[in-house]
């Protein structure tokens, strides 16, 4: 047998080789070309081409890093809607603050924002503020260098009990950037950034201090606010302010991070609100066109390379060149065997012999050249609008390859065992089955936290 060592060497470097190929066939994407992004986003969305329209005018508006969100419409059709609004990479600093189980996020409506420059660590000097909150009842949310201890606790047992609606996240950049940046989310939500050269204690915050926003979301990794209620003129000013330093800094770094402060400041957020007849119909859809958003951002990020199973196909001949010898020619040759099985696939499920399809594409003379299942004939595929993103041709190689060498150089695995079906006569409710859920009345022990709710 082959040694495994071996044939593992001799699949990466397979790999790399069909990785640099690739990107010798990728064609880059302008966000701002709305025909080639319009044909990305229609084909991740299912060929549908409404949903390529809408996610190539969402792109259009504020550009590949701009910032777009979807959310659940109120009509039957969806639209997009241009917003002031910010991201900054910052999450949740607790997953207790989630709302949306099932995405895993924190969305918080017409809420509150505390912008608070230094750390955070004692309860006491929040009690004031959050009991002003708890008799407005409206969410809050803190920015802040961090919140720990005492203090994150405090917030997490109100969260939990629901005396306060609250969330609490890291400030984004850090020493003079973080406090820029603190001063723009100030602007942008008509709040004000307490800073620690003002003199005011947090214990003193009054509710007019507090920035407003129509809606926030926050996940693991990421801060958006939306619909801030700073005064344009202000915002117009501080965006101003930013430009004028972009002119006469010296540092190429500087300018670069004063750019993306302006983009996020001036750039505002694109808002996809999705339409449909039924609340079933609604998250299928904005499933799919979240689905759709993230590979048309792969396809902007490293381009895009022939579709149709064409791509993988051209890079066959990348393997080749590498001359490898013994156990890893094996190795490269496995991943060489491979690179047609997609073609082959698409040409076997529109009823043709996958084998003779693939020969007959090698024997194009254009790397670009590939077969139109739909169409049922062979012709340029960037032409034929059928198109892949690079980076989820080169994603879906490496990590198939990945997982591959894994179970190659693996001694054992360890796998649950599969259950065998019962007999469909047998009762497989055992009297009702379900009694044990009474055990989950315990829960009600979250109530024993004394001294937590700082008396609200």
């Amino acid at each position: 047998g082959a040694d495994a060592m071996s044939l593992q060497r001799g699949v990466h470097k397979a790999v790399a080789a069909v990785i640099e190929e690739l990107k010798k066939l990728a064609k880059s994407v302008d966000a701002k070309d709305k025909k080639a992004t319009q044909t990305v986003a229609t084909i991740a969305g299912n060929n549908d081409p409404e949903i390529g329209g809408i996610l190539a005018d969402a792109l259009v508006q504020v550009g590949k890093d701009g910032v777009i969100t979807v959310e659940e419409g109120r009509q039957v059709s969806t639209s997009v809607e241009l917003v002031e609004g910010m991201q900054f990479d910052r999450g949740y600093l607790s997953p207790h603050f989630v709302t949306d189980q099932d995405e895993q996020t924190c969305e918080l409506e017409n809420c509150r924002i505390l912008i608070y420059e230094e750390k955070i660590t004692t309860a006491k000097v929040l009690v004031p503020l959050l009991e002003k909150i708890s008799k407005a009842r409206v969410p809050l949310l803190i920015i802040a260098e961090d919140i720990e201890g005492e203090a994150l606790a405090t917030l997490v047992v109100n969260k939990l009990r629901g005396i306060i609606n609250v969330a609490a996240v890291k400030a984004p950049g850090y020493g003079d950037r973080r406090k820029a940046m603190l001063g723009d989310i100030a602007v942008l939500t008509g709040g004000k950034a307490i800073f620690k050269d003002l003199g005011i204690k947090l214990e003193n915050v009054a509710m007019s201090d507090l920035g407003v926003a129509k809606k926030i979301n926050i996940d693991a990794e990421n801060t958006t606010i939306v619909k801030g209620a700073g005064a344009k003129d202000e915002i117009e000013g501080r965006a101003a302010q930013i430009r004028a330093e972009i002119a006469v800094t010296d540092s190429e770094y500087d300018r670069e991070k004063l750019q993306e402060r302006l983009a996020k400041l001036a750039g505002g957020v694109a808002q996809i609100n999705v339409g449909a007849a039924t609340e079933t119909a609604m998250k299928e859809r904005k499933d799919l066109i979240e689905d759709a958003l993230a590979a048309t951002r792969a396809a902007l990020e490293e381009g895009i390379v022939p579709g149709g199973g064409v791509a993988l196909l051209r890079c066959s001949g990348a393997i080749e060149k590498l001359g490898l010898t013994g156990d890893e020619a094996y190795g490269a040759k496995i991943i060489q065997n491979v690179l047609d099985i997609p073609l082959r696939y698409i040409a076997s499920n529109a009823g043709l012999d996958g084998s003779v399809v693939a020969n007959n594409v090698r024997k194009q003379k254009s790397k670009t050249h590939g077969y139109d299942a739909l169409n049922d004939k062979y012709g340029d595929m960037f032409d034929a609008g059928i198109v892949d993103p690079c980076k989820v041709t080169r994603s879906a190689l490496q990590n198939a390859a990945s997982v591959a060498c894994l179970l190659l150089t693996t001694d054992s695995i360890i796998v649950e065992e599969p259950k065998k079906e019962e007999d469909s006569h047998h009762d497989h409710h055992h009297d009702g089955g379900m009694g044990g859920m009474g055990g989950m009345g315990g829960m009600g022990g979250m109530g024993g936290m004394p001294g937590m709710d700082m008396g609200m």
